[in-house]
C-alpha cells in the first residue's frame, strides 16, 4: 500500500518511519533507495496510486537520512537514479574516494521544524519600506563564500543605514562553489554553502528581531540548466524530441534563458510551484516574494503586447500565487521583475491582472541612469525626469521599486558598470562620479515607490559585480565611503519620516511643478495629507551652475525649513556648503507660471539636492 501521508516527498511519520511520495506518470516502477536500506535499489518499493504518484511509507527510514529514487523508465532500460524534487535538503558534496555510493545530490529527509519566538514583527506599510537587495555569498565573504551567520553579523550595520527589507538573491541549492543563483535545480533545497536550511531561519528570526523584513527571490521561468538531469529532467524516463519530460514544455521554444521552461499546463507542475510557494511562506516566514522573469512565465518569447505567443497557463499561475501569498494572515510583498511597463502586471486578479503588488521599473531606471551618465549637461533631459517622477501604474504609487543600481545593471559579466564607475569611467570616487551617483539615489528615495539599493552602493562601492566579487568594506571605513554613508543614512531617514517633518516622502501624491531644460533644475512637491510635516518640496539641480537665489514654488506660506542638502561637507570633504538655507515662501499672483500659491528663493550647488519642509 502507499503512504499514510498527505503532501510529497519524503514526509516524517510521527509514530516513527518516513512516507514517501513522488510524482512519476510515465514510470514503471518505483523504489526508494537510502541509508536506511543500504542503498538499496530493490528492498522499497513504492506503489503506484493511479493519479500519476508512487508512495511507500518505510518504516526503518527516519529523518536525517540521505535517500534517493530508482525509477525503472516504462519499455525498459537501465533504472534511473533520481533526487527527490522536493527535497528539503540536498547532499552536494563530490564522493569520498572509495565510496561505494554515489552521495552527491542525495535528499536528506528532514523535519521541519524550528522555534520562531519571532516577537511582535510586522511587515512594514509598503510606503515605509527600503529595500536592500544583496547577494549572501559576496555581501559579507567570511572564507570562500558569505553565509546566513555572516548575514547575521551585519544586520546592526544595515539598521543603522535605515533599512527595513532584505531581499536576497535567490537563496536555492546550486551547483558548484559560485552563483547568482538563477539556475534552480532543487526549488526546495537552501544552498548548503550558505548554512542551509536551519541556518536560513536563524537568519530570518534575527532580521524580524530587528524589525526587518525578509523578501526572497523565486525563479520559475526555467530551471537547472545544471544538475536537472539528477532531479527533474525525463525524471520517469520519458520525453518527446530533445524534450526534457514531463515537468516541462515541449514544443519549441521550450527554454527560457538558459533552462527548460515548466509545463505551466500540468496540474502537477503548478502544484509544484505552489507548494515552493507556500514552503516559504509557513517553513521560513518569509515576508515577500521577487519573482524573475514573470514575461517568461506570461509569454514563450519574453515579448509584452504579444498574444499569440503568449502563454494563458502561465498568467494564471502568476494570479494563483499572487492569491495565494495574499490569503496570508500576515502583509506579504509581491514583486515582478517583468521590465515592460505593463500596468496589467499590478493590477488586481480580479479584475484581470497578474496580482502583484510591485514590479521593477525599468523606464524609471534608464531615465535617471541616463540623467546623470551624460557627461555634457545639455544633453540632460529634464522633461524626461520630469515623466518617470510623475508616472504610476494605476491609482497606488507603490506599484513601482525604484532603484539607481541593481545586480543586473551592475554585473560585469553583462558588461555593466557600477553607477559611479559609468559616471567618470577610471574615476569612480572623483567629485563629479560622488556627485551624480548620489543625486540619483537622492531621486530614488524621494519618488513615489518603493526604492531600493545594491550592496555596497551606499559606501561608493564601484567594482563591477560578479558571484565571485565580495564586497569592499574597507571602503566604508574610508574618508569618501564613510561620508557617502552618511549621505544615504540621512536620504533614508528622511524617507521613512524618522523626524516626523517629512511625512509626504511615505505619500501617495507628487507635482512635478518646476522644469528648467535650460538649467538644468526641477522642483516637486511630495505629500501625503498636507500641511506642517507633510508637504515636502525637492529641489534638484542637474547642472554644473550653482544658484545662490533660485525662485521656485511652494504650496504654503511661511518658514520653509532646510533638511537636507547634498552639497554638505558631512557628506564628502570637497563638497562645498553651498546654499542649503531655510527660507520663508509668501503669497504670489494667480497667473505665476507654476501654478503654485505661494514663491520663495532657495541656494544650491552644482549637482545637487535640497529637501525642504515645514
Amino acid at each position: 500500500m502507499g503512504t499514510s501521508q498527505t503532501g510529497m516527498g519524503a514526509m516524517p511519520i510521527a509514530s516513527g518511519g518516513v512516507g514517501f511520495r513522488v510524482w512519476a506518470p510515465l514510470a514503471q516502477k518505483v523504489f526508494v533507495a537510502g541509508e536506511f536500506n543500504g542503498w538499496s535499489d530493490t528492498v522499497d518499493p513504492l506503489q503506484r496510486e493511479g493519479n500519476g504518484n508512487w508512495s511507500a511509507d518505510i518504516i526503518s527510514a527516519k529523518v536525517g537520512d540521505q535517500y534517493r529514487y530508482v525509477i525503472h523508465p516504462r519499455g525498459g532500460g537501465s533504472p534511473i537514479w533520481r533526487t527527490d524534487p522536493r527535497a528539503r535538503r540536498v547532499y552536494s558534496e563530490d564522493d569520498p574516494a572509495g565510496a561505494s555510493v554515489k552521495r552527491k545530490n542525495n535528499g536528506y529527509v528532514v523535519e521541519p521544524t524550528y522555534f520562531w519566538d519571532s516577537g511582535s514583527f510586522e511587515m512594514p506599510g509598503f510606503n515605509e519600506l527600503v529595500i536592500y537587495q544583496l547577494h549572501v555569498a559576496t555581501f559579507n565573504a567570511k572564507g570562500k563564500t558569505g553565509t546566513f551567520d555572516s548575514l547575521i553579523e551585519k544586520l546592526d550595520y544595515l539598521k543603522s543605514l535605515g533599512i527595513n527589507a532584505i531581499e536576497l538573491l535567490p537563496i536555492i541549492g546550486f551547483q558548484g562553489e559560485h552563483s547568482l543563483g538563477y539556475n534552480p535545480a532543487f526549488p526546495f533545497d537552501i544552498e548548503s554553502s550558505y548554512g542551509g536550511d536551519t541556518e536560513f531561519r536563524d537568519f530570518i528570526k534575527a532580521a524580524h528581531n530587528q524589525g526587518m523584513a525578509v523578501i526572497v527571490d523565486v525563479v520559475y521561468n526555467h530551471f537547472g540548466p545544471e544538475d536537472l538531469d539528477a532531479s527533474l529532467r525525463r525524471i520517469d524516463g520519458w520525453y518527446e524530441g530533445e524534450g526534457d519530460g514531463v515537468y516541462f514544455y515541449n514544443w519549441p521554444p521550450r527554454k527560457d534563458w538558459f533552462g527548460p521552461r515548466p509545463d505551466y499546463g500540468r496540474s502537477e507542475v503548478r502544484d509544484y510551484i505552489r507548494d515552493n510557494v507556500r514552503m516559504w511562506l509557513a517553513e521560513y516566514h518569509v515576508d515577500g516574494f521577487r519573482f524573475d522573469s514573470t514575461i517568461g512565465i506570461r509569454n514563450a518569447y519574453g515579448h509584452n503586447n504579444d498574444p499569440a505567443n503568449d502563454i494563458p497557463e502561465g498568467w494564471w499561475l502568476l494570479q494563483d500565487l499572487n492569491s495565494l501569498i495574499k490569503s496570508q494572515p500576515s502583509a506579504k510583498l509581491t514583486i515582478a521583475e517583468d521590465l515592460q511597463e505593463n500596468e496589467w502586471i499590478t493590477k488586481p486578479g480580479f479584475f484581470g491582472g497578474a496580482g502583484f503588488d510591485a514590479q521593477w521599473v525599468s523606464r524609471f531606471y534608464w531615465d535617471i541612469h541616463n540623467a546623470v551618465v551624460v557627461p555634457a549637461d545639455s544633453s540632460r533631459n529634464m522633461f524626461a525626469v520630469r515623466d518617470v517622477i510623475e508616472q504610476r501604474y494605476g491609482s497606488d504609487a507603490f506599484s513601482r521599486i525604484l532603484f539607481s543600481e541593481n545586480h543586473d545593471q551592475v554585473h560585469a559579466d553583462k558588461g555593466n558598470l557600477r553607477l559611479p564607475d559609468a559616471i567618470d569611467r577610471g574615476h569612480a570616487d572623483s567629485y563629479f562620479a560622488r556627485k551624480r551617483s548620489t543625486l540619483a539615489a537622492a531621486i530614488v528615495m524621494t519618488t513615489p515607490g518603493i526604492p531600493m539599493i545594491f550592496q555596497g552602493q551606499e559606501f561608493l562601492e564601484w567594482l563591477a559585480w560578479t558571484d565571485k566579487t565580495v564586497l569592499d568594506w574597507s571602503k566604508k571605513d574610508s574618508l569618501i565611503g564613510g561620508k557617502i554613508f552618511n549621505l544615504y543614512r540621512d536620504l533614508i531617514q528622511l524617507r521613512r519620516n524618522w523626524y516626523d517633518n517629512t511625512r509626504g516622502l511615505r505619500g501617495q501624491h507628487v507635482h512635478v511643478h518646476h522644469v528648467n531644460d535650460n538649467d538644468k533644475v526641477i522642483a516637486y512637491h511630495r505629500w501625503e495629507y498636507g500641511g506642517p510635516g507633510d508637504d515636502v518640496i525637492v529641489v534638484i539641480n542637474f547642472g554644473h551652475k550653482s544658484f545662490p537665489s533660485y525662485s521656485i514654488g511652494f504650496p504654503t506660506p511661511g518658514i520653509w525649513w532646510n533638511r537636507f542638502n547634498s552639497d554638505s561637507d558631512s557628506y564628502s570633504p570637497d563638497f562645498g556648503n553651498f546654499g542649503g538655507y531655510s527660507t520663508t515662501a509668501g503669497s504670489t499672483d494667480p497667473n505665476d507660471p507654476e501654478h503654485m500659491p505661494c514663491r520663495g528663493n532657495v541656494g544650491i550647488a552644482p549637482y545637487s539636492v535640497l529637501i525642504l519642509s515645514q
